[in-house]
């Protein structure tokens, strides 16, 4: 007999980003042309992007400084 679905008392909340809309702060994660996490620290983005470079070394990873409005290049690990 199948257990019967029991359903949390409040969903849990999403943090999503929209691709249409600009970043305006923060540093943001780019994989293979498009936008995919956004960071509050610069150390945050270049740490997960090495980390995803080195499980996925086919990607083309950068990170996009908002404030800036350029990309960055991967500095090497120290």
């Amino acid at each position: 007999m199948k257990k019967p679905l029991t359903m949390p008392d409040e969903p849990q909340p999403r943090n999503i980003t929209r691709a249409d809309l600009v970043m305006t702060e923060g540093f943001g994660l780019e994989v293979d042309g498009r936008m995919k996490t956004v960071f509050a620290t610069l150390e945050a983005a270049q740490k997960r992007a090495r980390e995803l470079k080195a499980e996925y070394p086919m990607l083309q990873i950068k990170v996009y400084d908002a404030a800036e409005k350029k990309l960055l290049e991967l500095s090497p690990a120290d």
